[in-house]
């Protein structure tokens, strides 16, 4: 079956960088498109960013933009989020998501990770 793996959070301290990976299994990871979305408490889910299966193309939240950077490595079937300068509003629980498009609507992904935590303290 197909498995989303998130690793890489934490607790930081605001200004500080973290960086995400979410190793997939039991899809052809090449030909999906990939993101990560994140749920603070009290809060709905939301889009952080996108990118797409074949040439690389990506898409941010504008919360984001400047400050985060999503890759993927197709080899590893993996896929990243480089979270730099981060901030205590950026704390949530980060999942990443298979399918989709740049646009960033959740309904359109298939698969879901469980998440992990990621803290910025101020």
């Amino acid at each position: 079956q197909v498995q989303l793996v998130e690793s890489g959070g934490g607790l930081v301290q605001a200004g500080g960088s973290l960086r995400l990976a979410c190793a997939a299994s039991g899809l052809t990871f090449s030909t999906y498109g990939m993101a990560w979305f994140r749920q603070a408490p009290g809060k709905e889910r939301e889009f952080v960013s996108h990118i797409r299966s074949i040439g690389g193309r990506t898409s941010y939240a504008d919360s984001v933009k400047g400050r985060f950077t999503i890759s993927r490595d197709n080899a590893k079937n993996t896929v990243y989020l480089q979270m730099n300068s981060l901030q205590p509003e950026d704390t949530a629980v980060y999942y990443c998501a298979a399918g989709g498009g740049l646009n960033g609507l959740s309904r359109n992904y298939a698969y879901w990770g469980q998440g992990t935590q990621v803290t910025v303290s101020s």
